[in-house]
């Protein structure tokens, strides 16, 4: 590997915040594009590192290009984890660094990270039915679709759930 997982450090939160809102923008992931409320959230890496455990993916030159917000379940940053669960959410790979495993890395430290919570039987997340390229990456780490779980934040965007059993 040519990057390093790493937890974020203050002094890059808006540099990842800035990676995050600028790749879920052009994903076209936010319904109202730049004046989507979810931009801000998704900008604001120093209340997600205050909240939950951010993670970076950086180069050799110290470049960040990629992140991740993991959250044990029934923490505030979890989605739909719940108590012997653990979530990760936000997973971001900036455009360059794509095709070189960084997503996968990142999914892979979350997926330590959940298996080291007490009593933690399953990694979750939530994904927009446009991410096909994350949902091959999640199938071949072992994910399994839960239709039964799929949600919607706001009206009209269903997200897919994805599960992880340990």
């Amino acid at each position: 590997m040519d990057f390093t997982i790493r937890a974020v450090r203050p002094e890059e939160y808006e540099e990842l915040g800035e990676l995050t809102g600028q790749t879920y923008l052009d994903d076209g992931l936010l319904l109202h594009g730049a004046d989507d409320f979810y931009l801000d959230v998704l900008k604001d890496t120093a209340r997600r590192a205050r909240e939950a455990e951010v993670l970076v993916a950086v180069d050799a030159d110290g470049r960040i290009i990629g992140g991740v917000t993991f959250a044990p379940g029934s923490t505030p940053w979890a989605d739909i984890a719940v108590t012997g669960e653990a979530e990760f959410r936000m997973l971001v790979v900036s455009p360059a660094a794509r095709g070189r495993g960084v997503g996968e890395a990142l999914v892979r430290a979350c997926a330590d990270r959940a298996r080291a919570v007490p009593e933690c039987a399953r990694l979750v997340l939530s994904t927009d039915a446009k991410m096909v390229a994350a949902h091959r990456i999640y199938e071949r780490m072992g994910f399994v679709r839960t239709p039964e779980r799929d949600w919607e934040p706001v009206p009209d965007h269903r997200l897919r759930t994805y599960a992880l059993e340990f």
